[in-house]
């Protein structure tokens, strides 16, 4: 299998962390902004990453990919079968996704990703995605789990890797979590686990830290 997509980005990072977390091998294709990738594109006619290949299926988005490898190898389970956890797993993924990144993203992008590029970033975008920020960091405070324990369950799950992935970027922007410290401690103690520790500290040198 290879999943497309540099791990910068959340939902790519997400994807590779529970493909480690359920054992399942995949090669990490990394994709360029705004560059031609024939190979890319065959497998992402809409450049939406990550996109995954296993042999001649293709499918992209984060979610899909991770519902395929459930499917493909149940265990270690991250999506349970229980109705009320299941229903609880599936909302935390789509709160990171759409609402966590929707706020940290532009904070990324305009601190972050732009200087990389060499392109000006929107500062004043930046500090509206921090203001949106605050609520959903309130919201997981209210939340937030003793570090090595999990959202859903009293078992690691979809719920954990979604929610603690974009972490890692507020790691890289040296975002101050020091207000919401048992959220702090939670995300910090996921980015530890062996799934994410390795990826994280590789992104971690692009920025020489």
């Amino acid at each position: 299998m290879i999943v497309y997509g540099g791990t910068l980005s959340p939902f790519v990072r997400k994807t590779l962390a529970a493909a480690a977390e359920k054992g399942i091998e995949v090669e990490s294709k990394p994709t360029r902004f705004g560059q031609p990738d024939p190979e890319f594109d065959a497998v992402s006619p809409f450049r939406k990453i990550p996109a995954l290949r296993d042999g001649d299926f293709t499918v992209c988005d984060s979610s899909a990919i991770i519902h395929y490898f459930e499917a493909t190898k149940p265990e270690p389970a991250l999506i349970p079968a229980e109705a009320r956890e299941r229903a609880m797993v599936i909302w935390f993924d789509e709160f990171a996704d759409t609402i966590m990144v929707a706020a940290a993203g532009p904070m990324f992008f305009n601190r972050v990703v732009a200087p990389l590029l060499k392109m000006q970033g929107d500062e004043e975008a930046a500090k509206k995605g921090e203001k949106a920020l605050e609520p959903v960091l309130d919201y997981l405070e209210s939340l937030a789990p003793e570090p090595g324990e999990f959202l859903v369950g009293g078992k690691l799950s979809l719920a954990d890797i979604a929610v603690a992935s974009p972490f890692a970027n507020l790691r890289h922007l040296q975002f101050d979590l020091s207000r919401w410290p048992r959220t702090m401690a939670w995300s910090e103690a996921m980015l530890a686990r062996p799934s994410f520790a390795a990826m994280v500290a590789r992104e971690s040198k692009m920025f020489g830290r």
